[in-house]
């Protein structure tokens, strides 16, 4: 049987047990659905009673454009090291060990500004399952293996090539680029990144089809 969103769901809750907070992790190339289905996950599973699932994305931990710059990496940004992958490992650590009964505080990312913004993403004691997602969860060169070792499961997500090219580019518009730029950083940096994700498909534990995910938006 095709696997479904409703599949998903059913997977996604069995993770988390009694006494264990457990993590998902969702990865894929940019533009190929992984916020929209953690959000999805998310609020679905939490329907309208006491929050037990919280969304931490990997994105809060872009280095800011600031230290991107004094490194020489800001025409990079996005790439594997223009992140904090020990501090992103270090906070899904602190999320995994679930020993203190308070509020865990996580950074986001403004796309409007382009920046990281600390402690904006609360993850309350109630939480029993954090969904991450981001693009490098399974590359297993430099730091990003810590992180791969906290995460309970990872999934894939894929989407038909075109499309993800297409809802990229139109991200980049949206959040100021003009077209022939978007165009550019999509074929470019972007899709340097993307090639790099796409080789770490085989180390998935599931690999989400198109047809299971819900749609897909271009900030996805």
């Amino acid at each position: 049987m095709p696997l479904t969103f409703d599949d998903l769901l059913h997977r996604a809750a069995s993770l988390a047990r009694p006494g264990h907070r457990a993590l998902l992790g969702i990865t894929g190339g940019p533009g190929a659905g992984k916020t929209t289905l953690a959000e999805r996950l998310t609020r679905e599973l939490n329907g309208d009673g006491e929050p037990w699932v919280a969304h931490v994305p990997m994105d809060g931990f872009h280095l800011a454009d600031v230290e991107l710059d004094r490194l020489g990496r800001r025409s990079r940004k996005g790439a594997p090291d223009t992140f904090d992958a020990a501090g992103y490992a270090a906070l899904l650590e602190r999320l995994r060990g679930d020993e203190d009964d308070v509020v865990v505080y996580a950074p986001g990312f403004e796309r409007t500004l382009e920046q990281p913004v600390a402690g904006s993403i609360p993850v309350p004691p109630t939480a029993r399952l954090v969904v991450t997602e981001g693009n490098y969860l399974l590359v297993d060169a430099g730091l990003w293996p810590r992180v791969r070792s906290r995460l309970d499961e990872v999934w894939f997500c894929e989407l038909d090539e075109r499309e993800r090219l297409r809802r990229l580019v139109a991200r980049h518009e949206e959040f100021g680029k003009g077209h022939d730029e978007a165009v550019a950083w999509v074929l470019g940096t972007d899709q340097r990144n993307a090639d790099l994700v796409t080789a770490t498909r085989r180390h998935a534990d599931l690999v989400v089809p198109e047809s299971a995910m819900p749609a897909v938006d271009a900030g996805a």
